[in-house]
């Protein structure tokens, strides 16, 4: 029995050129990246205001965190192991476009949380995870406090001048307007806090308004 405990011994235990690191190490570093990247997670999904959610990219984030922990444990190791994996590396290709511009912050999170998890500098990749988290809730929580929205009214040009009033009241800036012989459609940006849009019926009950539309502008749509 010992025997048999010795021979697992050895084929488990790191090769020479890894010199102290032991698979506890690893282990222990891959761990503290998943946990990283497990915050991450959390935070793209109930924080993150894109038009759609996508699960596969927020799982991509986990993978990065822990993929890339495991590159730097690698790379610390070995002079001839970093060549080969810059070399490898270098041939990847990446042909996946990034919508929202907030995505590549969550990549170079992912990636800086992996980085310093493979270094085995525990407390500067928690440390940073949290505090970077708590500050995209601050400014996610100072983004919904006042939300920018596109309205999208058309009228009777007899009515200009009342539409003209409402927006002037909600501090209105129109973008675009299009003439016709029947009607008139104006675009406007509006900005408004607590996500009041009760504006929005004032305006429907305007004579000869013929329909409003509002989308809350993001970004991502025109």
């Amino acid at each position: 029995m010992s025997q048999l405990i010795e021979i697992l011994g050895d084929l488990l235990a790191p090769p020479q050129h890894l010199g102290s690191l032991t698979g506890s190490q690893v282990l222990l570093n891959m761990l503290v990246a998943f946990i990283c990247g497990a915050v991450i997670f959390v935070i793209y999904r109930y924080f993150n205001k894109s038009v759609v959610y996508s699960v596969r990219f927020n799982m991509l984030i986990v993978m990065v965190c822990v993929i890339t922990s495991l590159i730097i444990i690698t790379i610390g190791t070995n002079l001839v192991l970093t060549l080969g994996m810059v070399g490898a590396l270098s041939i990847v290709r990446f042909r996946a476009a990034v919508k929202d511009p907030l995505d590549v912050g969550f990549l170079f999170w992912g990636v800086a949380a992996g980085l310093t998890a493979g270094a085995q500098l525990y407390s500067v990749a928690l440390i940073g995870t949290g505090f970077i988290a708590v500050v995209y809730i601050i400014l996610t929580l100072v983004r919904l406090e006042k939300r920018i929205y596109l309205v999208v009214v058309r009228y009777a040009p007899e009515s200009e001048s009342l539409v003209a009033d409402l927006l002037k009241g909600v501090n209105g800036d129109v973008k675009n307007k299009t003439l016709s012989q029947n009607y008139t459609e104006a675009t406007a940006e509006v900005r408004v806090r607590q996500g009041d849009t009760s504006f929005v019926d004032e305006m429907k009950k305007t004579e000869g308004v013929e329909t409003v539309t509002l989308v809350e502008y993001t970004g991502d749509q025109m």
